[in-house]
């Protein structure tokens, strides 16, 4: 069954290699579904995160040949779309407010355990943070980056990343119990 799927699979990248939109088409309707909700993590808008979307398959189609089966095809199109949210985001990216760890105030939080919640309200939550911690919220929280990783990727150094981690976390928490108050005095 293994060796039938990855045969499909290299039929398929071999065909959108060709440019046939039909596999082209297939393609993008294996992954699409799963790709926007990577994109929703990184947009304040569905209009964002469709953009997004368009812009990797673009990306993806355009590239496809360069893919060597080294990792998964669902991991390389992911890597696509988090970059590609990266380069947009970088343009909202206010540098000047991303604080170092060393001037960040110690905050004691109290811990909220984030699966306890659904994905719709996670997602409604992070992507109301302000830019610089959603993004790194996300890289660090979701996708599994080092905080050494995302002072590469995004230029800033790694107590940056790690304070602006420990602030969306925060924020996080504080809106999740505001919500929970919320409930609780509707009852």
């Amino acid at each position: 069954m293994q060796n039938q799927l990855q045969t499909n699979e290299e039929w398929l990248i071999a065909e959108c290699s060709r440019g046939n939109a039909k596999s082209q088409r297939l393609l993008y309707e294996k992954y699409a579904s799963k790709m926007y909700v990577v994109a929703l993590r990184y947009s304040k808008t569905t209009f964002e995160a469709e953009d997004i979307l368009q812009e990797s398959f673009i990306k993806i189609f355009n590239h496809i040949h360069e893919f060597h089966a080294d990792c998964p095809l669902e991991f390389w199109i992911k890597r696509i779309v988090v970059n590609t949210a990266l380069k947009q985001n970088r343009r909202k990216l206010d540098k000047a407010k991303m604080e170092d760890v060393s001037v960040m105030p110690d905050e004691p939080s109290e811990e909220i355990e984030f699966s306890n919640y659904n994905f719709q309200q996670l997602l409604q939550l992070i992507q109301k943070l302000a830019p610089g911690y959603q993004l790194i919220f996300n890289l660090y929280a979701i996708e599994g980056y080092k905080h050494k990783e995302i002072a590469e990727m995004l230029d800033i150094t790694e107590g940056t990343s790690k304070s602006q981690y420990a602030r969306a976390k925060t924020l996080l928490q504080k809106m999740l119990l505001e919500e929970e108050i919320l409930v609780h005095k509707q009852i």
